[in-house]
């Protein structure tokens, strides 16, 4: 006997220690089938249901003004930087352009000829009927008289023609001396100067040929006037219009919010990747000195709000075939009950009860099953749980 018990003394420890292992197995196993499945509920209340459209986009001037001369010459006295403060009609810079210095003295010379002639035909004329009158008074012949009103006549188409050459010289004069002033430019508006594309000594007819608005040779733009730009997409478009109430936030400055309201939106979309976006504008209430021109932005558009309505978490809500339910789980009873619901309005995480339940019920938002392998919302198998609604938070 004690040599088979030696001889088996291994094989006998290991059955031992797997029948123990199963033993336990078995009662823990079955301890655990008897757990009680827990739920975690919410007080149904009233509250406020504020639905909304979230958009990102960027911090813009709504009133940018391009300087772009129309004359050519090359940039002198250029006197500003950026982020100047400018006013209407400030000097910026000046051009030098020589043809139009040749122009100018051109036209005083071709207005002051003109002028003379006018005078002269004028003087004619005065002369001629002069003439006529000494020779009214005289025995002068009839046919002399008509010669003398044939000069007259003369004489004033001279006039005539006098005008219209000085009225078109001084017309030149005139387009020369505005030209001339435009060697001047100056700011068409008060702000700050956004960017500068020139330097003295520049050739404008080169930079001309290639202008487009961003290459300007100064932009300025009236910081008085920023807004926020945001793209919004197609799905949400519809439920936005102008005066509703937005919040915003920026990326480079946590912490910082700004509230405006919606003051345009673009008719025509923009296709990015497939997807139809369309700009809205917004307006700030107030403008914080610390928010800058292309910024990034974030806003939060306001486009409803359910006031004093019962409202519960999405993950409360629960379908089967079409009708929806949410379960209710009463003071004292460990089996909560299945009520159909009539749902409102809606947000990415609550949405409103119409009618099925009321204010002060328990809502079960999580089933806590110990014996299932994981943590499930709602009643598992029993129905499926209906995901978020509609954009933005409450």
């Amino acid at each position: 006997m004690k040599n088979y018990w030696k001889k088996h003394k291994t094989a006998l420890v290991v059955i031992v220690v797997l029948l123990i292992a199963g033993g336990y197995y078995w009662y823990s196993s079955s301890k655990s089938k008897t757990a009680t499945v827990q739920y975690k509920t919410v007080k149904a209340e009233k509250s406020n249901l504020t639905m909304s459209v979230s958009a990102s986009g960027n911090v813009v001037v709504d009133q940018l003004a391009t300087v772009d001369p129309t004359i050519t010459g090359t940039v002198s006295a250029l006197i500003v930087t950026i982020g100047d403060s400018v006013k209407k009609g400030d000097v910026l810079f000046t051009i030098v352009n020589d043809n139009l210095s040749v122009s100018n003295d051109k036209a005083v010379a071709s207005l002051q000829q003109s002028k003379n002639s006018l005078d002269s035909a004028k003087l004619q004329v005065k002369q001629t009927k002069s003439d006529e009158s000494s020779a009214s008074k005289d025995s002068t012949t009839y046919k002399q008289r008509q010669i003398l009103k044939e000069k007259i006549d003369i004489a004033k188409l001279g006039v005539v023609a006098a005008e219209k050459n000085y009225n078109a010289a001084l017309t030149d004069y005139n387009n020369t001396l505005a030209n001339g002033s435009k060697r001047t430019v100056v700011a068409p508006i008060a702000g700050t100067v956004s960017a500068i594309n020139i330097k003295n000594g520049d050739d404008l007819s080169r930079l001309s040929s290639n202008s487009s608005t961003n290459s300007a040779p100064i932009i300025i733009g009236d910081m008085n006037t920023l807004k926020a730009q945001v793209a919004v997409n197609e799905v949400d478009i519809p439920n936005v219009s102008i005066g509703q109430k937005v919040t915003m936030t920026f990326g480079a400055m946590e912490g910082v919010t700004a509230t405006g309201k919606v003051e345009k939106m673009d008719a025509l979309g923009t296709i990015t990747q497939g997807v139809v976006n369309y700009n809205v504008t917004i307006g700030f209430d107030t403008i914080d000195d610390r928010i800058r021109s292309g910024m990034s932005v974030s806003a939060k558009i306001i486009t409803g709000i359910r006031q004093d309505v019962i409202a519960v978490q999405n993950s409360a809500l629960k379908v089967r075939g079409n009708k929806t339910y949410i379960e209710v789980l009463d003071a004292g009873s460990k089996t909560p009950e299945q009520r159909n619901i009539e749902i409102g309005s809606a947000n990415n995480t609550e949405t409103e009860i119409v009618s099925g339940i009321n204010a002060g019920d328990n809502v079960v938002i999580q089933t806590i099953d110990p014996n299932a392998k994981a943590t499930t919302t709602g009643t598992g198998s029993s129905g499926t749980r209906i995901p978020g609604f509609g954009g933005g938070g409450r």
